[in-house]
């Protein structure tokens, strides 16, 4: 989670350096999620036979959604494990080591064996590098977007807040473009043999220049000494946990309609399709691709909207609109491949306008000595609840109670946002009167 503004706090930095550090969060964004769906979508067209082939297709499809979702559970602990070796060695030392950890674990798995080869060796290969990127990702916080939000022009900060969550259209198109160029080009055998390998060769070279990109502004003195007037320092105690759990719940809880949303507009519609209409397969990733340019364009109007009447404000209309698409998206999504691209440019429009602005609207709840590490530990939380093992439930009650189901799943995730915007909002204002009560 990037934290939001407090300008008085915060050391004002130039123009040309906020776009420095615009460029260097839109990188290393970019990067994360590149490798996130070229995992994503390979779980769907790939690991399910070559290695999960010992299942049914839908078993192999949810086994492999099991191992997405490893990912997402290890993140807190790379975050607690890296912040140690910020706290030991610095940040240069913990950006290195998380995003060297993400690369090998990326590129490790392009040259995994099939179970045919190796058996459970390779499945067991294959959740301990999935485990590897998670932890990565965990580390890989850097603390560049939450000085971005916090020397933003005080009436434009929704818009410089949108600039880390583009990151995301951008990497989906990119690896839905290359998964697509493969299935084209390749026949069925030699993309199951080696074709999908490169993907992941592709993330690990970004990987590469997202490292250089960001150690070159995270570790400058300049930037060192921004983040110590910011008071943006890792903080890992008991005291911290209980100080914010209240913030730290609801926080983990406001973005769950958007995450869950994201993995019902990308993953599970790509596993349905491709389970019960696989011809379409190629033409839905060129929806895909569509439909990350609407969220591209949903992600920048979101932050025009949110300047003119607040986050909270969007983020509440959007989880409103969320729980009516829940209601109405199982009736598109089985009406072909036209109802399937209505539901994902509809989908992608309200993901674009809610993801925009999910990161860090409850950072403002924390107390300034724990926005850093609050923040972070918030936005594992939050991804591990909203969109870990959205794909799995998703799927798995789609093909066993019907689409439906899988709606009202999207639904339950649209009232926990709500519920947890108003606890955020009930938390704000004890912590207001608490602050006056001191003075």
């Amino acid at each position: 989670m990037e934290l939001a503004a407090d300008s008085d706090r915060s050391a004002p930095v130039s123009q040309g350096r906020l776009t420095d550090i615009a460029i260097g969060v839109v990188i290393g964004r970019t990067s994360e999620f590149f490798d996130f769906f070229v995992f994503a979508i390979a779980a769907v067209l790939v690991f399910p036979q070559f290695i999960f082939s010992f299942a049914t297709p839908l078993d192999g499809t949810l086994f492999a959604f099991l191992v997405l979702a490893l990912g997402f559970v290890a993140r807190p602990v790379g975050s607690f494990v890296f912040t140690a070796i910020d706290r030991r060695w610095g940040r240069g030392v913990k950006l290195t080591a998380s995003l060297f950890l993400l690369g090998m674990s990326t590129v490790a798995i392009s040259f995994l064996p099939s179970f045919e080869s190796e058996g459970w060796l390779t499945v067991a290969s294959l959740c301990l590098f999935r485990m590897g990127q998670g932890a990565a990702l965990g580390g890989a916080y850097d603390g560049m977007s939450s000085l971005l939000a916090m020397n933003a022009p005080e009436d434009r900060k929704a818009r410089y807040a949108t600039l880390p969550q583009i990151g995301a259209p951008i990497g989906l198109i990119l690896a839905s473009a290359l998964f697509v160029f493969l299935r084209m080009s390749l026949t069925e055998d030699e993309f199951l043999n080696y074709g999908w390998r490169y993907p992941f060769f592709v993330a690990f070279a970004i990987n590469v220049v997202a490292l250089f990109a960001r150690l070159r502004l995270a570790v400058s003195e300049e930037f060192d000494a921004l983040y110590a007037k910011a008071e943006l320092r890792p903080r890992i105690n008991p005291r911290l946990l209980l100080d914010e759990a209240s913030n730290l719940i609801a926080g983990s809880f406001v973005p769950l309609a958007t995450l869950a949303l994201m993995h019902m507009v990308t993953v599970f519609p790509l596993a349905w399709i491709h389970l019960n209409a696989p011809e379409n397969v190629v033409a839905f990733l060129w929806i895909e691709i569509f439909g990350g340019a609407i969220g591209l364009g949903g992600i920048i109007a979101s932050g025009f909207l949110a300047d003119r009447i607040g986050r909270r404000s969007l983020l509440r209309n959007c989880a409103i609109a969320i729980a009516v698409y829940a209601v109405i998206s199982p009736v598109l999504l089985g009406l072909g491949l036209s109802g399937q691209a209505l539901y994902v440019f509809i989908g992608f429009a309200l993901l674009g306008l809610s993801f925009g602005q999910s990161s860090g609207v409850v950072a403002a709840g924390f107390a300034m000595e724990n926005r850093y590490t609050a923040s972070n530990l918030t936005s594992d939380l939050s991804w591990m609840f909203g969109a870990g093992f959205a794909p799995v439930v998703a799927l798995f009650l789609a093909e066993r109670f019907g689409l439906w189901s899988a709606g009202v799943y999207l639904l339950s995730g649209a009232l926990c946002t709500l519920a947890a915007l108003t606890l955020f909002r009930r938390n704000m204002r004890q912590r207001q009167a608490e602050d006056r009560s001191w003075r």
